[in-house]
């Protein structure tokens, strides 16, 4: 007996969803890059000789490569194909791995990992980019979430992953498995990618418009503003002459503003269309995701250095600490994104407070109990930043994204997505320098495990600074809201018509 035919309307649903799980697997694999490198910096250094500069350009030069890639690459999505940058990005994504794989010295394993930066930033706007333009409403708020999700398990997970692969690899060759991972998974994903991803729409022709200038004047603005950071290590041995960029940054920034303005008064299309950032709920959700990536991956990073350097935790034990951050934030970020639509920013704010009360108990298990103990109940504490920030990241990205139109959502979604990478680079930089300062400044003078107690305290404090800003932020937004909402209401009162007066002979309206 033959089967019934499978509806035509959950036959394209399932091909959406197909589609979206090509995507989000990519997503995760480019952010699980980021992270479990973390852990394999030691065995780095150890193997190739690898200088601090050029260990911290490892994560953060892929972050800044990252961020330059960003808008162009998102533009370059909206207006042409998006699954053709997709597969471009991939593919690179494939051969830099394999090149950092194999890398004999530390110059090529950088010069590797920054076109890798590259790779990342072609295809991660195109992620954002097709979800807008796959799902619509409360669907695309479930997606969301699951993406979300998605982020906080790769997040997480990361170090975890880099340690498995340094323990089984051993510890001079190790790392390079957590290059050689990427090469199998990249290739079954541009297999699936040729094959799910939605092409150009048909009939669609816009010609293709970048603003080269405007593309020159933004890479000397994101370089400017990342390269001190990038080179802040904490020795005594950092140059201060390296704050100067700042002064290029700040040129370039107003350079930038103009150009922009003046090109889309010409009536063409600018690089970043600043009118992006007159919808509120655009603006104040890129600064809070901006300063949000700002803390966590800098509190990964510290966590695992504190782990591996103070307690003298193997690499793959010390990734396995984060491991319930990413069980309940993916939950959350599930939860969220079916939440988001009726709770709305309240949801936010509600993470970010329960992220502080975590990262407290965290530093306060970290400085004041046993060594032998600290791992586990950090472990424990953990699952309530989580819980948090899974509902953080997805609900966000919905709140901040829910007024852009579809075909700008590529676009919108990597000048968010640079953001994010900015704040990475910044906050990775800054928690680094204090918690390496300290380590300069106390080594010696104290026991070694105070010394990193302090350390550990001293950035993670940074961490919740970061925090608290993110959470002003939200509460700003909020009480925008509230306030839009209640105009709203009064205007709706104020336009309502009157109501019919009733006749009291025939108890019925009266006529006019």
């Amino acid at each position: 007996m033959s089967q019934p035919p499978v509806p035509p309307v959950r036959e394209a649903n399932d091909h959406r969803w197909r589609a979206y799980w090509v995507c989000v697997g990519v997503a995760a694999l480019t952010i699980m890059d980021l992270t479990k490198v973390n852990v394999a910096l030691p065995s780095i250094e150890e193997a190739l000789g690898a200088g601090p500069t050029e260990l911290g350009l490892l994560v953060s030069g892929f972050v800044l490569a990252f961020g330059l890639t960003l808008v162009p690459a998102g533009r370059l999505g909206d207006q042409g194909s998006r699954k053709t940058m997709f597969i471009v990005g991939l593919s690179l994504f494939a051969l830099t791995s394999l090149i950092c794989a194999i890398a004999p010295s530390a110059p090529v394993l950088l010069v590797g990992r920054l076109l890798q930066g590259v790779a990342a930033g072609i295809q991660m706007p195109q992620v954002l980019g097709m979800v807008q333009q796959l799902f619509q409403g409360a669907e695309r708020g479930a997606a969301f979430g699951l993406f979300g999700a998605t982020i906080g398990i790769s997040t997480a997970f990361g170090p975890t992953l880099g340690g498995l692969a340094i323990a089984i690899g051993g510890p001079t060759d190790g790392w390079r498995g957590i290059f050689w991972m990427n090469v199998p998974l990249a290739l079954v994903a541009i297999a699936f990618a040729a094959r799910l991803l939605p092409g150009r729409p048909p009939g669609d022709t816009r010609r293709i418009s970048l603003d080269p200038v405007g593309v020159a004047i933004f890479g000397v603005v994101v370089a400017s503003l990342m390269w001190p950071f990038l080179l802040t290590t904490g020795s005594p041995d950092d140059d201060p002459a390296r704050w100067w960029t700042l002064v290029v940054f700040a040129v370039a920034l107003a350079a930038f503003l103009w150009w922009e303005r003046r090109y889309a008064a010409s009536g063409r299309a600018p690089l970043v269309p600043l009118d992006l950032f007159s919808l509120r709920s655009y603006r104040n959700g890129t600064l809070l995701a901006t300063v949000y990536f700002a803390a966590m991956p800098a509190s990964f990073l510290l966590t695992t250095l504190y782990l591996q350097q103070g307690l003298g935790l193997e690499p793959v034990f010390a990734g396995m600490v984060t491991i319930g951050f990413a069980l309940t934030s993916a939950y959350t970020s599930w939860l969220g994104g079916r939440l988001v639509n009726r709770v709305g920013r309240p949801l936010v704010v509600a993470g970010l407070a329960m992220l502080l009360i975590g990262f407290g108990l965290l530093v306060l298990v970290a400085v004041s109990t046993p060594p032998e103990l600290t791992p586990w109940l950090m472990a424990a504490v953990m699952l309530i930043g989580g819980a948090g920030g899974g509902f953080v990241i997805a609900p966000n990205q919905v709140l901040a994204l829910a007024d852009i139109p579809i075909r700008r959502g590529g676009l919108a979604g990597s000048v968010g997505q640079l953001g994010q990478r900015i704040g990475t680079a910044i906050g990775t930089a800054v928690a680094l320098s204090l918690f390496y300062s300290t380590v300069y400044r106390t080594q010696g003078a104290e026991p070694r495990i105070d010394v990193f107690h302090q350390a550990y305290a001293v950035g993670i404090a940074a961490v919740g600074a970061l925090l608290v800003v993110a959470l002003v932020v939200g509460l700003v937004d909020l009480r925008q809201r509230l306030g839009t909402a209640r105009i709203e209401r009064e205007r709706s009162a104020d336009e309502e018509p009157p109501r019919p007066v009733s006749d009291p002979e025939t108890d019925g309206p009266v006529s006019a």
